[in-house]
C-alpha cells in the first residue's frame, strides 16, 4: 500500500511538471504567433528598412561632422500614430536598389530636417497652412539671426518615427515646447496651471491651450493672451466687478499677470495702434520705419521724451495720410514672459488699488513704445516716464489715464481752479443772493411805512388822476 502510495505521488508530479513544460511551450508559440501577426502589419518594404534600423548605434557623419542617429525602434515605431504608414511614403526620394551602398552627402541636421518639411505637408495639410502663418514659421524664413535658436520645425516638436497619440496623457515633462523656452517652462511648472497640471493631468491648461500649437502668434500682439484666459475663466469680468470699480476699464488695459503674478516687475507698454481700422499697427517686411523713425526722434538714445514722442507720431500720421490714425494705446504688463508665467493661486492676486493709484506708483516707472514686427514680435524703445504725466501727449495716449498714478500737473491746476471756482462761484452766489434779498426786504419795509403814512385823499385824488 505505501509502494503505491509513493508511485501515485511520483506520477503527479510528472504530470505537473509535463503539464507546466506543455504551458511554456505553448506560451512560447503564442508570443511568436503575436509577434508574428504584429509583423504582418508592417509591409514588406518596411520591414526591410527596420531590419537595418533597429540597431542601436547606427549613425551617419553629415558633412559638418554631426552625428545622425539612424535607429528606428520596430516597437516605437509600431505604437506611434504613424505605425500604419511606410517608410517610403516619407523617405520617397530614396531609391531601394542603392540605399546604404551609395555614399549620400547631408550638409547638417537642420538642412535634413528641412528637406523632409514637405513629406509632412502631404498627410497634414491643415495644420501644415496654420503652421506656416505661425511665429515659428516667420522665424524659420529668417534664419538663425544674433545667435538665436534655430526656429522649430515640425519633427522638432513631434517625432515622425516615436509620435504617440494626443490623447494619450504625457507628463508634462515631455512637452517639446520645453526645449526651446527652457526657463519659461520652468516658470510654468512651478505656477498654479503647472502644478495642476501635475496634479490633475489634461484637466488643466498647457502651452498649446494657451498660444495653440500650429498657428502660434507672439504673445505680446494683440489681445489673444488675454482671450486664452477669458476663453476658460469665462466669468472673470463679472466676478472682478463685486469689488473692482470700472472692471471692463481695467480689463482693457491691464494684462492679467500683473495682479496674477503678484512677485512680477510692471511696466507700461504704449503700443502704436491704428485708430481708424481699430488694430495694433506692424512693420511692413523690408520697410523698417518704426527703428529709423525712433532713431532720428531720439538720437542719443536716452529715451523719447513728449516732444520727440509727438513728432513721431506726426510722422506716423503724415504716412499714413490721415492725422490721427495712429495713436498710441497704453496696457499695463509685466517685464517679461518668465514672470509672466509665475502665476499664484487666486487668493495671492493683488487687490491693493495702492499699488497703481497713488503718486509715483512702481508700475509707471518703466515705460516702453512699441510696434508689432513683420511677425509680431515686438519691436521697443524705451520712453521717458515724464511722458505719462505731459499734456502734449494727452490726446495720444487714449484711455491710459490712471487716477493717482499719471499726475498730469496742468490737470490738476486746471481741476484746482474749476474746484475753487465752483466753491467760490456757490459763495459769490449765495452772498449776492443774501444781499439782494436784504435789499428787497429794507425797499418792501419803506413801501410799507409810506403807505401807512399816506392820507385817503391821496388815493382819491390818485383816481380822480386816472
Amino acid at each position: 500500500m505505501k509502494k503505491l502510495s509513493i508511485m501515485c505521488d511520483l506520477m503527479l508530479r510528472l504530470c505537473r511538471k509535463s503539464l507546466v513544460v506543455t504551458g511554456v511551450i505553448l506560451l512560447q508559440f503564442f508570443m511568436q504567433g503575436v509577434a508574428h501577426a504584429e509583423d504582418d502589419d508592417l509591409s514588406s518594404e518596411t520591414k526591410a528598412c527596420l531590419k537595418c534600423h533597429d540597431k542601436k548605434g547606427e549613425e551617419k557623419t553629415l558633412d559638418n561632422h554631426e552625428k545622425l542617429s539612424l535607429y528606428v525602434s520596430t516597437k516605437a515605431f509600431k505604437e506611434s500614430m504613424h505605425g500604419q504608414t511606410d517608410c517610403e511614403d516619407c523617405h520617397s526620394d530614396i531609391d531601394a536598389i542603392t540605399h546604404g551602398k551609395a555614399k549620400t552627402s547631408i550638409e547638417s541636421k537642420r538642412a535634413y530636417t528641412l528637406s523632409m518639411g514637405e513629406s509632412c505637408r502631404e498627410c497634414h495639410k491643415k495644420n501644415f497652412a496654420k503652421y506656416e502663418d505661425s511665429i515659428h514659421a516667420a522665424r524659420v524664413k529668417e534664419g538663425s539671426k544674433d545667435g538665436r535658436k534655430d526656429a522649430p520645425l515640425c519633427a522638432d516638436c513631434h517625432d515622425p518615427h516615436t509620435q504617440p497619440s494626443v490623447k494619450i496623457h504625457q507628463p508634462i515633462s515631455a512637452t517639446p515646447c520645453a526645449k526651446c523656452h527652457e526657463d519659461i517652462f520652468k516658470a510654468y511648472s512651478k505656477d498654479v496651471h503647472g502644478l495642476e497640471r501635475i496634479a490633475k493631468g489634461k484637466g488643466a491648461p498647457i502651452c498649446g491651450d494657451c498660444h495653440k500649437t500650429h498657428d502660434i502668434k507672439a504673445a505680446s500682439f494683440g489681445d489673444g493672451i488675454k482671450d486664452a484666459c477669458l476663453g476658460c475663466h469665462k466669468n472673470a469680468v463679472v466676478q472682478h466687478k463685486d469689488w473692482l470699480p470700472n472692471a471692463e476699464r481695467h480689463f482693457a488695459a491691464i494684462s492679467c499677470p500683473v495682479c496674477h503674478a503678484p512677485d512680477a516687475k510692471r511696466q507700461v507698454n504704449l503700443r502704436l495702434y491704428d485708430n481708424v481700422g481699430n488694430h495694433q499697427i506692424s512693420e511692413k517686411i523690408g520697410v523698417p520705419q518704426f527703428e529709423m523713425r525712433a532713431q532720428l526722434a531720439d538720437p542719443t538714445n536716452m529715451g523719447l521724451d513728449d516732444r520727440a514722442l509727438w513728432s513721431l507720431l506726426k510722422e506716423f500720421n503724415q504716412h499714413d495720410g490721415s492725422d490721427g490714425k495712429t495713436i498710441l494705446r497704453g496696457r499695463l504688463e509685466v517685464h517679461s514672459g518668465v514672470e509672466a508665467h509665475q502665476l499664484a493661486e487666486k487668493s495671492k492676486a493683488l487687490k491693493d488699488c495702492n499699488i497703481c493709484h497713488q503718486y509715483g506708483a512702481e508700475p509707471f516707472q518703466s515705460v516702453t513704445l512699441t510696434i508689432a514686427g513683420p511677425d509680431g514680435r515686438p519691436l521697443r524703445h524705451a520712453i521717458k516716464k515724464d511722458v505719462l504725466n505731459s499734456m502734449l501727449t494727452m490726446n495720444s495716449v487714449r484711455g491710459f489715464y490712471s487716477t493717482g498714478g499719471t499726475r498730469i500737473k496742468l490737470l490738476d491746476t486746471l481741476l484746482l481752479l474749476v474746484v475753487v471756482g465752483s466753491i467760490g462761484g456757490t459763495f459769490l452766489h449765495m452772498t449776492i443772493k443774501l444781499v439782494l434779498r436784504k435789499v428787497r426786504e429794507r425797499r418792501a419795509a419803506g413801501a410799507i411805512v409810506a403807505g401807512e403814512h399816506a392820507l385817503p385823499g391821496d388815493h382819491r385824488s390818485g383816481d380822480a388822476s386816472k
